[in-house]
C-alpha cells in the first residue's frame, strides 16, 4: 500500500488506472455525450457543449488555413471569456502548440515567453487592458499576425475598448475565421504531443516553458476523476462551477476548465473576481463548486454579514495556488460550516500533487496526500538520490503521468530538474508516518504574491533602469492580503537623492504586471556579498526580521499549494 492510501476515499486506490488521449478528443466526446447541456455561461448567455465544439472547430479550421498547424505555436493573451476556450481547443485541435501570456506579466516577460516559444501568431481582445501591450509586440516585430477577438461580441457590458487599427497584420477573429471550412481529416495528434507551453521561473530570471503534452494533461484530469469518484457518483448531479480564476493560469485549465469540460459539468465564468458577482452566483444562481485562491477566500471571510448569506447550494470550495492561512480556513468554517480544502501542485504537475480526504485525520499545516497514480518522496538536499525517512525534511519529488516532461528548448535546465524520471519539485517538505506531505520553505527564490509567481530578478532588472539605482536585491516578504509580495533593497548610485516607494511604483508601472511591483523599499548603504562578490539574496534574507519572508506566526499555513 502506498503511503497515505489507507486514508483514501472508500473505494478508490492509489493504482487505479489514470486515462490518457488528447484535449481535441476529451472535447469532442464531451459535445458527444451532452450535446445540448449548456457548458459555458458568460454574462447570463449559455453556450451549449455542441455549440462550443461547433465554434472550436471553425477556429481549427481557419488556424489550419491560415498555416497555423503541427510544428507551430499559438499565443494566447485573452482574460476570462469564451474567446479562451474556443481559441485554445481551436489551435490544439489544428495541431498547434498553445502559448499562454498572463495579462498581469508586464512587457519585459511577455516579449520573452513570445520570443523563447517561437510563436509568430498572436489571439488577443480588443479590451483595453490587452490590446495595447498586444500592438507593443507587433511594433516590436516579434509577430507576423495579431488576430484580435471582439469583447462585445458576447454582450456588451461596458468594458473599455481600444479602437483595431488598420493594419494588414492585424485581423478580427471574425474577419480571421470568415469562410474557413473544416478539413477532410483533422491532423492526427497523439498523447505525446507538446499541447501547451506554460511559462514559469527560470534561474536566469527568465521564464521558462514548461512542455505539457496532451497526456500529460488528459492524466491530470483523469487523476481528479479517480480521487472524486466515490463522492462524484453518490451526488450524481450536473455541478455549477465558479471560475473566477484567470484560464491562461495551470489551476483553472486543469481544474475548472478541462475538467468540468470532461465531467459535462456547467462553468460559471467571470471576467474577474468580484465579490458581490461571486456571491450572487452562489445565492441566486445556487452555483455547487468554487475553486479559488487565498485572496478570494480572506474577501470572503471577511463579509460582515456572511453568516446571514445562504451558501447552501455549495458542495465544494477549494483553495490552491498559494497557501492558505489557517485563520481563514478557520474563520470561514466557524461562519459557513463548510471546511475549505486545499492541495498542492505546480504547473510542472499541470496542477494535481496533493489533496486532502473529506474523512481523514485533522492536520493543520499539512499540504495533503499524494494523489492517486502520482509518486512523491522526499529527497536529502545534498544528494537528490537519497530518500529520506518520514519526519526528515528534504526537497520533494514527484513521478508520474501528468509531469511535463521537460522545458521548452532548455536541455540543461530539464537535465537539472530529473533525477531519473522523478522531478525536483524545488520545494523543501517533509512527509510524516501517516502519509501527509508539509512544505516548510521553497528552494528558489520565487516569491508567490496571491497565488502568481514572482520572480525577484525580473524585478531587479527593471528596477536597475532607474538612474539613481546602483545596486538591488528583492526578497519576499509577508503580506497579510497576498501571502508574500516583493520588497527591493536599494543602495544608491553616489551623489543621487532616495525616492518613495511612490515614486518607484510609477517607475515600474507598465514595465512589470502589477503584481510583480515591489509593496516595500528600503535604502541601504551596503547591500551583502557572497564570497567571490556576488550580490547575495540569500544573506540579506538571513538579515532580515524572523517573520519574512515566511508568513508570520498568526498567519500558520492551513495548506500549501502553488502553480
Amino acid at each position: 500500500m502506498h503511503p497515505g492510501e489507507q486514508f483514501y476515499p472508500e473505494g478508490i486506490h492509489w493504482d487505479d488506472p489514470i486515462a490518457r488521449g488528447t484535449l481535441p478528443d476529451l472535447l469532442s466526446k464531451a459535445a458527444t455525450d451532452f450535446a445540448a447541456r449548456p457548458a459555458i455561461e458568460f454574462r447570463d448567455r449559455p453556450i451549449s457543449y455542441a455549440e462550443l465544439e461547433g465554434k472550436v472547430e471553425v477556429a481549427a479550421s481557419a488556424f489550419l488555413r491560415a498555416g497555423y498547424g503541427q510544428n507551430t505555436s499559438v499565443a494566447l493573451f485573452l482574460g476570462n471569456s469564451p474567446d479562451h476556450p474556443v481559441n485554445f481547443f481551436g489551435a490544439l485541435k489544428a495541431g498547434a502548440r498553445v502559448v499562454h501570456l498572463s495579462p498581469l506579466d508586464g512587457e519585459r516577460a511577455l516579449s520573452h515567453k513570445l520570443s523563447d516559444s517561437g510563436a509568430r501568431v498572436l489571439v488577443t481582445s480588443d479590451l483595453a487592458a490587452l490590446l495595447p501591450m498586444a500592438l507593443k509586440f507587433l511594433d516590436k516585430g516579434l509577430l507576423d499576425r495579431l488576430i484580435v477577438c471582439e469583447d462585445d461580441d458576447w454582450g456588451a457590458v461596458g468594458n473599455p475598448h481600444t479602437p483595431i487599427p488598420d493594419n494588414p497584420a492585424i485581423v478580427t477573429f471574425r474577419t480571421f475565421v470568415e469562410g474557413a471550412t473544416k478539413p477532410e481529416q483533422w491532423p492526427p495528434i497523439s498523447a505525446d504531443d507538446v499541447a501547451l507551453l506554460q511559462y514559469t521561473g527560470g534561474t536566469t530570471g527568465l521564464p521558462k516553458g514548461a512542455m505539457l503534452s496532451h497526456g500529460n494533461l488528459t492524466s491530470a484530469v483523469s487523476i481528479y476523476d479517480v480521487w472524486g469518484k466515490k463522492a462524484q457518483a453518490e451526488r450524481n448531479a450536473v455541478e455549477r462551477v465558479i471560475c473566477v480564476l484567470p484560464l491562461f493560469h495551470i489551476y483553472a485549465l486543469t481544474v475548472i476548465l478541462l475538467r468540468s469540460l470532461e465531467r459535462g459539468d456547467l462553468i460559471s465564468l467571470h471576467q474577474r473576481f468580484d465579490v458581490t458577482a461571486a456571491m450572487r452566483d452562489i445565492e441566486v444562481k445556487r452555483a455547487t463548486v468554487f475553486p479559488g485562491v487565498p485572496t478570494m477566500w480572506i474577501a470572503i471571510a471577511s463579509l460582515p454579514d456572511l453568516e446571514s448569506r445562504d451558501l447552501s447550494s455549495l458542495v465544494s470550495c477549494g483553495s490552491g495556488g498559494a497557501p492558505l492561512p489557517v485563520e481563514v480556513a478557520r474563520i470561514f468554517e466557524r461562519k459557513t460550516n463548510m471546511k475549505l480544502k486545499s492541495g498542492w501542485g505546480m504547473t510542472e504537475t499541470c496542477s494535481p500533487g496533493t489533496g486532502h480526504p473529506q474523512v481523514g485525520p485533522e492536520k493543520p499545516g499539512s499540504i495533503g496526500l499524494m494523489l492517486p497514480g502520482i509518486e512523491m518522496d522526499v529527497v536529502a538536499l545534498a544528494d537528490s538520490s537519497k530518500i529520506l525517512p518520514p519526519g526528515e525534511v528534504g526537497e520533494i519529488r514527484i513521478r508520474g503521468p501528468n509531469v511535463t516532461k521537460g522545458y521548452w528548448n532548455r536541455p540543461q535546465e530539464t537535465a537539472e530538474a530529473f533525477v531519473g524520471d522523478r522531478f525536483l519539485t524545488g520545494d523543501i517538505g517533509y512527509m510524516d508516518a501517516d502519509g501527509y506531505f508539509y512544505l516548510v520553505d521553497r528552494k528558489k527564490d520565487m516569491i508567490i504574491s496571491g497565488g502568481f509567481n514572482v520572480y525577484p530578478q525580473m524585478i531587479e532588472q527593471a528596477i536597475y533602469e532607474h538612474p539613481a539605482v546602483q545596486e538591488v536585491i528583492v526578497i519576499g516578504i509577508s503580506d497579510d492580503y497576498r501571502g508574500e509580495a516583493a520588497k527591493a533593497f536599494v543602495k544608491l548610485r553616489a551623489g543621487a537623492n532616495p525616492f518613495t516607494l511612490d515614486d518607484l511604483k510609477t517607475f515600474l508601472a507598465g514595465k512589470l504586471g502589477k503584481h510583480e511591483i515591489p509593496a516595500a523599499l528600503d535604502f541601504v548603504d551596503e547591500l551583502p556579498r557572497t564570497p567571490v562578490g556576488k550580490l547575495s539574496r540569500h544573506e540579506l534574507r538571513s538579515q532580515q526580521p524572523l517573520q519574512q519572508p515566511a508568513p508570520p506566526k498568526q498567519q500558520q499555513l492551513a495548506t500549501g499549494g502553488r502553480s
